[in-house]
């Protein structure tokens, strides 16, 4: 797999796709645009030809273009400033000290000393789920995120190798790309929902002649250019699903060759490629993460979430990662690994609690007996030595 860490045109590369990401967030923008001016002239002037209906579109978005670009700007500045704020609020993150989880905190920090890497944030989030993922769009916000699941579950070689996974994206620029991806993925779903709600909530309007006061005109009229709305929302349709392909497009732009990079880099920074397979065998389909969005579980080590046929995954299988990690970093694989249940684990934790608490109540609870503690007289030839 050779030095995948240091690969200086990945890293080029993925700062030259994070400039065509943003100008595709306001082309996709401004296809919504379009697409909700169509909807709206049909609504209001449903009675009218469609090259009509277009041309009156065609002037409401070049009216509404600077509020577009606006409100894009400021998405990206409130996503800039905020994203790591709004991820933890869905996934429940809290930033830990070395107090608090000394054994990871030792961990990253002692690998970023020795590599001279500077040291993201850590955060925990209290889960089950066996998870990690990185966050930041600069060297402030920079941070790893990891579950209590996987700090159970996971030996110190093991966490060293998923640390040194999430740093690996962190230095290769595969974080601040993951998330300008989640903001095109969360300005597509509020246009999106905006002109939903425009078809929903005109129904008093008709297409076929404007609002129901329109009823009134001539039957001719309504035959002249009532496909003209028709037409002009079946447009819309057509735009809207365009942008949400190119969506789509835009999160398969971002390459699954991604997570192979990361594992190779954790395995030049540990030089323990048997904790990286071992460590993902653990992993594997134990990382859904409860309430979280796509987005955030497209940055995390695995994605359980699969697309139709594997079509839409956004990482490789956990076997083909294992399969190069053996084959070019030498790497022995243990096959899938079985771990108990998180209720066993509790369960098995309690019983041994109290059958502690039993053994020590058996033993507190013990009397002492007079006649068995009490020594007994010693007797010699001639007699007691009492006596």
């Amino acid at each position: 797999m050779g030095n995948a860490y240091g690969l200086y045109s990945h890293i080029r590369w993925n700062r030259i796709r994070s400039i065509f990401l943003l100008l595709g967030l306001f082309l996709l923008i401004y296809i919504l645009v379009y697409a909700g001016a169509l909807v709206a002239e049909a609504y209001l002037h449903g009675g009218d030809s469609l090259a009509l209906i277009m041309f009156r579109a065609r002037s409401d978005f070049f009216l509404a273009l600077p509020f577009a670009t606006a409100g894009a700007i400021l998405w990206i500045v409130v996503a800039y400033f905020f994203h790591q704020n709004m991820i933890d609020a869905v996934t429940g993150g809290e930033l830990v000290s070395r107090a608090e989880q000394p054994r990871l905190y030792n961990l990253l920090e002692n690998m970023c000393i020795s590599r001279g890497i500077p040291m993201p944030k850590l955060k925990v989030m209290d889960t089950s789920a066996l998870n990690a993922f990185a966050a930041g769009l600069n060297q402030r916000q920079y941070s790893i995120t990891v579950t209590t699941g996987l700090i159970k579950r996971l030996n110190d070689a093991e966490m060293e190798a998923v640390l040194g996974h999430e740093l690996t994206h962190i230095r290769n620029g595969d974080v601040r790309l993951m998330v300008i991806a989640m903001v095109i993925a969360g300005v597509i779903s509020f246009f999106g929902e905006m002109i939903f709600r425009m078809f929903t909530n005109n129904s008093g309007y008709r297409i076929s002649g404007g609002s129901s006061s329109s009823s009134s005109s001539s039957s001719a009229s309504d035959r002249k250019g009532g496909g003209g709305a028709v037409a002009a929302i079946l447009i819309a349709v057509v735009l809207i699903l365009i942008a949400w392909l190119l969506s789509q497009v835009v999160r398969m732009a971002l390459s699954r060759s991604r997570e192979y990079l990361a594992d190779a880099g954790s395995v030049e920074l540990t030089k323990n490629p048997d904790a990286m397979i071992s460590a993902l065998r653990k992993i594997e389909g134990r990382g859904e993460l409860p309430g979280a969005i796509s987005a955030v579980m497209e940055m995390c080590i695995d994605n359980p979430r699969e697309g139709f046929s594997d079509l839409f995954a956004t990482h490789p299988s956990v076997d083909s990662r294992v399969d190069k990690l053996v084959h070019f970093a030498g790497g022995h694989d243990p096959g899938p690994i079985a771990l108990p249940a998180p209720e066993d684990d509790e369960k098995e934790a309690k019983s041994n609690d109290d059958e502690g608490e039993r053994d020590s109540e058996s033993v507190g609870a013990r009397k002492p007996n007079p006649w068995e503690d009490q020594p007994q007289p010693r007797r010699g030839p001639w007699g007691s030595r009492g006596a």
